[in-house]
């Protein structure tokens, strides 16, 4: 019998998140494990008249083209990855991980080289994102591997999962609705500010520069469950360190501190993983920019899972992603690189606009934003 939790997320993500239309062309993009959800997905999106199919992804078959794959086939890109690109209407993604570790093991360079291949279809994916073209939602079912991580059972993680995703609430859209309103009150507050400076007890003390950046409320539609708000950052300097192991490719660097000067990075150091780090940054020339500066704020979210769609949500942090940028924040920056980090600001961190603080321990100081 399916969780009825199941059912509600794929209404959610059909109705609201991506608001399928009759005669939309939709991929849901998933691994088997998933198949519950995207069951239930598929079912909604025939109910809101739109042409569903189910693209099959694989851990295993990822890991084997990893560890197998000649640097040619790494670099190839298939041509039905750039016509499917160009032709859906929505994308729906779900992780859902059995072993988070699995690519722990692979070369980080050939990664690399694969990720860099793949750039023109990221880049035409933002850019279709951006003008509108193409809707998309990324979500996680919960699995066995994502629990562990969480340090949770999957009872407990399944409640926690969903429980940041408001559907126990009586009607999630409208839920969501609300949230959306109030994180679109630090949006106007924050759109005609020039700089933003982030200091932290951990050693953290960055300016980032927003003036001409579009800042955006993330209120469901692109990542689900969401909570946050951000822009695409310009001139940076100073540093950051951060809080929590950021996770990418199954890999987790620890205590990573960059510091920025103009807007790049001139130094990166980490207490494990810090060969990974920089190869990452040295991925290609956009690697180093700064692409996301972002504020969580899904209060509902209160512990580090490992988990990036939650982890960057926890209200009471920020997160500055490295790497591409997302055009509609004002941001152009290109790599195949995209990784976000996350900062604490709960223990007598601030956020300044223009030297005046909005945020303070980890709180919004005015009322009716989010968390009040």
């Amino acid at each position: 019998m399916r969780d009825p939790r199941l059912t509600r997320l794929a209404e959610v993500l059909v109705k609201y998140s991506t608001a399928v239309r009759k005669g939309d062309i939709v991929a849901i993009t998933a691994d088997p494990v998933a198949f519950p959800l995207i069951e239930a997905t598929y079912e909604a999106v025939l109910a809101a008249g739109g042409h569903p199919f189910w693209q099959a992804r694989s851990e295993s078959l990822a890991d084997l083209f990893l560890e197998r794959a000649s640097e040619q086939q790494l670099k190839f890109v298939s041509p039905l990855q750039t016509h499917h690109v160009e032709t859906i209407d929505v994308y729906i993604g779900f992780w859902a991980d059995l072993n988070t570790k699995s690519l722990s093991g692979i070369d980080p360079a050939r990664q690399a080289i694969q990720a860099a291949a793949r750039k023109p279809i990221s880049k035409r994916f933002m850019e279709r994102a951006a003008d509108k073209s193409l809707r998309w939602v990324g979500t996680l079912f919960p699995t066995h591997g994502s629990a562990q991580d969480a340090e949770m059972s999957l009872r407990q993680y399944e409640d926690f999962v969903y429980t940041a995703g408001l559907l126990g609430e009586p009607d999630p859209i409208a839920a969501w609705k609300q949230i959306s309103e109030s994180q679109q009150r630090v949006c106007d507050y924050l759109q005609n500010k020039k700089e933003l400076h982030f200091i932290a007890p951990n050693g953290t003390d960055l300016r980032v520069g927003v003036d001409g950046g579009t800042w955006i409320n993330c209120d469901g539609h692109e990542n689900f469950p969401d909570g946050e708000v951000f822009t695409g950052p310009q001139e940076v300097n100073g540093t950051v360190c951060y809080s929590f192991p950021a996770v990418h490719g199954g890999r987790e660097v620890h205590d990573i501190r960059l510091t920025f000067k103009d807007g790049r990075v001139v130094d990166a150091s980490a207490s494990k993983g810090e060969e990974f780090l920089h190869r990452l940054l040295d991925m290609d020339d956009g690697a180093r920019n700064l692409g996301e500066i972002a504020i969580g704020t899904n209060y509902g979210i209160t512990r580090y899972t490992k988990n990036t769609l939650f982890d960057e949500k926890i209200g009471g942090t920020f997160h500055a992603a490295v790497g591409a940028g997302y055009p509609e924040s004002g941001n152009t920056n290109e790599s195949g690189l995209h990784w976000d980090m996350v900062c604490d600001l709960r223990q007598g961190g601030t956020i300044a606009a223009d030297g005046e603080v909005f945020h303070r321990e980890g709180r919004f100081l005015q009322q009716d934003w989010p968390g009040s």
